[in-house]
């Protein structure tokens, strides 16, 4: 994530939503298509940070040695923000975010874990109580920090030209968290999603989560890029498009992954293009995947025990962070463009612009607060439906209709959610950093849409 250019305010004994810290990082705001902290604009320079990969997730937030051995390289390196896949939202995560606080670094956190989140397959059936309950304890959890820049709602959950279907449903619960957030936080927080590297539908869901209602709409979109490998320039890589592609989008856009291993070591010189006037004018930065080097070979660290030591990749990145600034004033940023038209759905966007309305029994949820939070650990949210409600999307036959545009909340259901084991047929898909992948293989369990 690139060119920090917030400033710490560090006032003692000032009181933020009940937490008095003496770190206090003023929070990141949303204006027009750029992030903004006070009057000046920022720029992500960042890394995707998750520990043990997917195949071990750990809570690294929730772990105050390994905070504090990983924070100084970032601080080295340059880093103004992190990328968080999952953690525990029932453990405590105070002295790391204070700790990244004082050393100038927001987080960007994902709400899924790997037995809570939308499923591809069947994602009405997964958008349930027990999902919400877990999404908002996690928004509840890390509200309070003023470092939190913002919440992905789903990563790569639209992965391919025949999983569009599920965007609705991405879409619902981004409208159910923002206005969550404007009941529950002091602040308004950032939600957004982060798209695959498919260009099938990456544009028709950038344009899809911006359009509509105020209420529905996403506040920044983020997607996953690997087009700039090695030796490559701007034109080469196909970046000159996408910023051509983009340049009227109203909301802030940034890659959510980046950083191309087919050549290797990384040099990284699409750092320079990404915080030049090239793109800035479009694109908020960026973060490079990842900080620990995993059995992907991605990483810019190696660790082993309490000791790490750099790579190649992490020298050149810091090498490059360091050398390039970012644009004076503005950045070129635009305001007051108007929101995307809605894709209309074809046979390859399959998507609905009318949204399911939040589901009932998680209106209490809604209305009084998430409750208790219950970590990594007890029934999935994910289940294979066994009756059509359970799978149909609003405006598909044989569907229950609508009680409203899918805005609203029902507030005066005041139903507690049922328990997970309360559903038929329980199954955890595998996941990759917090998108389930498909369950349709489940034998004797697939549904056609």
């Amino acid at each position: 994530m690139k060119g920090f250019t917030a400033t710490l305010v560090a006032t003692a004994g000032l009181l933020f939503s009940g937490i008095a810290s003496a770190k206090i990082t003023e929070p990141v705001t949303v204006k027009g298509n750029a992030f903004f902290v006070g009057n000046n604009r920022f720029y992500i320079r960042g890394v995707d940070y998750q520990p043990g990969g997917s195949s071990n997730l750990a809570d690294s937030l929730s772990n105050t040695t390994v905070c504090k051995r990983d924070i100084s390289y970032m601080k080295d390196l340059g880093l103004n923000t992190l990328r968080v896949y999952t953690v525990d939202n029932s453990a405590n995560h105070d002295e790391c975010m204070d700790l990244l606080s004082e050393a100038g670094i927001y987080l960007i956190l994902d709400v899924n874990t790997p037995k809570f989140s939308i499923s591809r397959d069947f994602p009405v059936a997964s958008y349930n109580e027990v999902y919400l309950q877990h999404v908002f304890a996690t928004i509840d959890a890390f509200s309070k920090y003023t470092n939190t820049l913002g919440f992905f709602a789903a990563n790569e959950v639209i992965n391919a030209a025949n999983s569009t279907r599920a965007a609705t449903i991405v879409k619902a619960l981004i409208r159910d968290m923002r206005k969550y957030i404007g009941k529950h936080s002091s602040r308004p927080i950032p939600v957004g999603y982060s798209a695959a590297d498919v260009a099938e539908n990456r544009r028709e869901m950038a344009h899809y989560l911006n359009c509509g209602s105020d209420d529905a709409r996403s506040d920044f979109f983020a997607f996953n890029d690997y087009s700039w490998c090695g030796a490559s320039s701007f034109v080469q890589s196909g970046w000159d498009k996408k910023v051509e592609n983009y340049t009227d989008y109203s909301i802030p856009l940034f890659l959510s992954e980046f950083g191309c291993i087919d050549v290797k070591p990384r040099i990284f010189n699409e750092v320079k293009a990404l915080y030049s006037t090239q793109m800035t004018g479009v694109f908020s930065g960026g973060l490079v995947y990842e900080f620990t080097q995993e059995p992907n070979n991605y990483g810019l660290v190696q660790i082993n025990g309490d000791n790490v030591t750099t790579l190649t990749d992490y020298d050149n990145l810091k090498k490059q962070y360091s050398s390039t600034n970012n644009p004076s004033g503005d950045g070129n940023y635009q305001e007051g463009l108007p929101p995307s038209d809605c894709p209309a759905r074809t046979s390859s966007w399959e998507a609905f612009n009318t949204l399911p309305d939040l589901p009932s029994a998680a209106s209490t949820y809604m209305n009084n607060g998430a409750g208790k939070p219950q970590g990594t650990n007890g029934a999935s949210s994910q289940f294979v439906p066994q009756n059509q409600k359970d799978y149909k999307l609003p405006g598909e036959s044989g569907a229950p209709a609508p009680s409203s545009s899918g805005s609203a909340v029902n507030s005066g259901d005041k139903k507690k959610g049922g328990a997970a084991g309360g559903m038929a047929g329980l199954a955890v898909g595998s996941l990759w950093m917090g998108t389930v992948v498909g369950l349709g293989t489940i034998a004797g369990a697939m549904l056609l849409f």
